[in-house]
């Protein structure tokens, strides 16, 4: 019995994590809709959200990875800078932007359509 208990935890991980993710997304959406009402600009929060992420992540990279990390050439720091400007950052401002011309409610449930719209880009292309 103790078993089958043990299991179900495990097998509800999976869910736990990805409904405490949902829930962090719609705190955050929903700071930077008080944070652009009391006068930030999109691109400042996205700058601090980066910064904040680089802190977090940097340190844990180079502990946790120090064995298969691969060398660190100025080609791939600059593949690494081009990717996270036009991918992350580009995508953080234009939801930071969208949350300031409409609600935290809409960003959250056009947040949970990008599975739907890779999927027709991918049947598409």
């Amino acid at each position: 019995m103790g078993m089958g208990v043990k299991q179900l935890v495990v097998g509800l991980v999976p869910y736990a994590a990805m409904v405490a993710v949902q829930c962090v997304q719609v705190g955050i959406t929903t700071l930077s809709k008080a944070a652009i009402s009391q006068g930030a600009t999109p691109l400042i929060l996205a700058v601090y959200a980066d910064a904040i992420a680089s802190l977090i992540l940097l340190p844990l990279s180079f502990f946790l990875n120090r064995k298969n990390r691969p060398p660190l050439t100025f080609a791939l720091l600059c593949k690494v800078f081009i990717l996270s400007l036009i991918g992350i950052t580009l995508m953080q401002i234009c939801v930071y932007t969208g949350v300031s011309f409409s609600s935290p409610t809409l960003a959250s449930a056009t947040n949970n359509l990008i599975p739907a719209f890779t999927f027709l880009l991918a049947v598409i292309f």
